[in-house]
C-alpha cells in the first residue's frame, strides 16, 4: 500500500523530499551556495503540490510554553517538517546540533537534514 506524502505519514514525506533532492543533485551536481538547492528543492516541492514556506519565522518556547523569539528553518513543509539544507564536503556534528536545536525549540518532531554537496574521490 503506498502512502500518499501529502496526506499521510511523515516517511512517505521524507521519501519524497530524499527522492527530489537526489534528482535536483544529479541536475545541478556539486559547487553551488546552499540557497541555490534551497530554492530549487522548495521551487520542485511545490509543483508537487506540497505547502513550502522558506526562511518562515518559527516560535521558539521556553519548557513552560512562552515564546522566546523565533529562528528560520529553510524549509517548513506541510506544517510538519523541518528541512535544513547544507552544500558542504561533509556534515559535521554542529549542522546536526542546529537541526535539532530547532526542533527541540519550536516542538515540531520531524526533521531532515541533506547536504547537497559530493566528495571527490580521486
Amino acid at each position: 500500500m503506498i502512502t500518499d506524502p501529502r496526506t499521510g505519514g511523515i516517511f512517505a514525506l521524507c521519501d519524497v523530499i530524499r527522492e527530489t533532492s537526489f534528482e535536483i543533485h544529479k541536475y545541478l551536481r556539486s559547487g553551488h551556495i546552499e540557497k541555490i538547492y534551497e530554492n530549487a528543492l522548495a521551487h520542485r516541492l511545490r509543483k508537487k503540490g506540497f505547502h513550502v514556506k522558506q526562511q518562515d519565522p518559527l516560535r521558539v518556547y521556553d519548557e513552560d510554553g512562552t515564546v522566546l523569539g523565533l529562528l528560520k528553518a529553510d524549509l517548513f513543509l506541510d506544517n510538519r517538517l523541518i528541512c535544513e539544507i547544507r552544500g558542504c564536503s561533509s556534515l559535521i556534528d554542529e549542522h546536526v546540533a542546529q537541526l535539532l536545536g530547532y526542533l527541540r525549540a519550536s516542538r515540531i518532531e520531524p526533521g531532515l537534514l541533506i547536504n547537497f554537496e559530493a566528495t571527490i574521490a580521486n
